[in-house]
């Protein structure tokens, strides 16, 4: 007699019908779990409120005199506060499943839902959701606080500078793009974190890719060698979304360089769907 695998154990015999059509189920899981805790809504209250405070203080300490050219991208500088605010959008997806195998509910999850990939999907769409919600706020009022803030510190239209404004076709791609980059970062961080399964280990991962091509970047002397890492670095390349001025001299062009970071997402997030398959829980 053929002995039956456990359920939420690697390798149970699980038809793709069956473990897609519940779906809807693991959304309405995912979606419970995480509005039943305070955890994810400080978070990401605390994405919204980092990114428009640091953005804000960027905009307040700049300032254009009289008589002075001021190559200042106006749009990239209001929204500073992204760089800032994707380090609590990285640390909430990497939560929302290394907090399950830190309490041992991953079991109780997986038991209920042994599709393994469908599990993992409804995280990256619940996770995504929210912080697409959260970005959209933060972005926005980002961009109010400099619209407010730049023409009293000299950046007026009579100087070259117009209003910020989702009207201006760069300015409304770098905002839609800031808010992507957000979604992107936290299911980058999700599926580093599905890898890892520990939350300090996954937050140093997530991190250090973040920031350490920068700063490697900036220690390199060859001008071919550091344009190479600023095209390759997750947060150097999805930020170039945000330019709307000297394109020319970009490294790599703002969509470009949001698709890098999608890879990057795309290959962690694999990674870690192939990991959560072929472990135990």
């Amino acid at each position: 007699m053929r002995q039956a695998v456990p359920a939420g154990r690697p390798g149970q015999p699980v038809g793709l019908h069956e473990g897609w059509a519940s779906l809807p189920n693991a959304l309405h899981a995912e979606w419970t779990k995480l509005r039943t805790v305070a955890g994810p809504a400080w978070l990401l209250a605390a994405t919204v409120v980092l990114t428009v405070v640091i953005s804000t203080a960027a905009t307040a300490a700049v300032r254009c005199p009289a008589g002075i050219a001021c190559p200042v991208d106006t749009t990239k500088l209001s929204l500073t506060g992204v760089e800032f605010g994707q380090a609590v959008v990285a640390i909430l997806a990497v939560l929302a499943i290394t907090g399950e195998y830190s309490t041992g509910m991953i079991r109780t999850t997986l038991v209920a839902m042994p599709r393994r990939s469908a599990v993992l999907a409804a995280k990256a769409a619940i996770v995504g959701g929210l912080v697409l919600a959260a970005g959209t706020i933060a972005v926005g009022g980002s961009l109010l606080a400099g619209r407010i803030l730049l023409p009293g510190h000299g950046f007026t239209a009579a100087r070259g500078f117009p209003l910020l404004s989702l009207a201006h076709g760069p300015t409304l791609r770098a905002a839609a793009g800031s808010v992507l980059y957000l979604v992107l970062i936290a299911l980058l961080s999700l599926g580093a974190a599905t890898a890892v399964r520990d939350s300090a280990a996954a937050v140093g991962v997530v991190l250090g890719l973040l920031y350490l091509f920068p700063i490697i970047a900036s220690a390199v002397t060859d001008p071919h060698w550091r344009r190479h890492l600023e095209q390759i670095g997750p947060m150097s390349s999805g930020l170039a979304i945000q330019a709307t001025t000297g394109l020319r001299s970009l490294p790599i062009s703002p969509w470009a360089g949001l698709g890098v970071l999608a890879a990057w997402a795309a290959a962690a997030l694999l990674a870690g769907g192939l990991l959560l398959r072929l472990r135990d829980a």
